[in-house]
């Protein structure tokens, strides 16, 4: 059994949202949906043996592509395409061959069912990560695949405005997390955001953007937490909150985009440390015990 988390450019219509859900759990158990107005994302979270996942998968991008068209899609979330991104995660560290061959099988049948640009990221593309292909956008994309610059790994070399592309790899368990700040100053978000990513000199495994949210009316440090050993969530939380307040700003609370594995919040426990927004609920274990999986 693998976990697949697929991200779809839609986080407003509730009912475009059920369907593409239903779509999926063809495959396996959906265990949670995050949907985000402001992101204008929603983040599926499933379970299920590796054939009938796959069988799913493309089962709802398919429903996605018909409901979302991305050349109208305005919001504050990077992406390239209506099926953003479909991580495979192994439930086990042993797993991770499986996972790469199902992601390698995933990208194939998105490229040839689904038309769809595929580019390989995370262990199935060398490492390369989704920021390096989200830069500047689906225009940026587009111009980078017609000056050769890049190149997709399967499917179609040109970019339809409706549908965009697709990344597909395999990679182990991260935590997708949000922090917001008491502030209106979107550039004390970004400040923070700079201070606590692995790219600006800060924490090991840890990306984060500063976002100005403004249907929630919120300004947020946006996080995915890549190496939950060398940055447990509540080492990244606590950092968070020295940084905003070394320029003034406390933390107003806390968001977790789908589930966390049982470690996050036991190592978080025995450190005293609360993690805001998140709860035994979210704890991916307990989930697939409630879905007897």
């Amino acid at each position: 059994m693998l976990e697949a988390v697929p991200n779809v450019s839609e986080g407003r219509d509730a009912r475009a949202i059920a369907e593409i859900g239903a779509a999926f759990s063809t495959g396996g158990a959906l265990l949670d949906v995050h949907s985000d107005a402001d992101h204008h994302r929603s983040v599926f979270t499933l379970a299920g043996d590796a054939d009938r996942l796959v069988e799913g998968l493309v089962t709802g991008a398919f429903r996605a592509l018909a409901l979302v068209d991305l050349s109208r899609h305005v919001g504050v979330h990077p992406r390239i395409g209506v099926v953003d991104v479909v991580p495979i995660v192994p439930l086990r560290p042993e797993e991770m061959p499986e996972a790469e061959s199902v992601a390698r099988a995933l990208a194939t049948r998105l490229a040839t069912d689904c038309g769809l640009p595929v580019f390989l990221y995370a262990r199935s593309g060398g490492g390369r990560r989704p920021a390096y292909f989200r830069r500047g956008g689906p225009v940026e994309l587009a111009r980078r695949l017609a000056a050769g610059e890049l190149w997709p790994d399967l499917g179609p070399g040109e970019l339809d405005p409706r549908k965009g592309a697709v990344l597909v790899g395999a990679r182990p368990p991260l935590v997708a997390y949000n922090l917001d700040l008491a502030t209106n100053d979107v550039a004390i978000a970004v400040a923070v955001a700079r201070a606590v990513r692995e790219s600006g000199g800060g924490m090991q495994g840890v990306q984060a953007i500063g976002l100005r949210l403004p249907q929630a009316e919120r300004v947020q440090v946006s996080m995915n937490v890549l190496d939950l050993e060398a940055s447990p969530l509540h080492e990244v939380v606590e950092r968070v909150t020295r940084e905003a307040r070394a320029l003034g700003v406390e933390v107003s609370g806390g968001e977790l985009v789908g589930l966390v594995p049982a470690r996050v919040l036991e190592a978080a426990e025995r450190a005293g440390v609360v993690v805001p927004g998140v709860h035994e609920s979210h704890v991916l274990e307990r989930v697939l015990e409630r879905a007897s999986l």
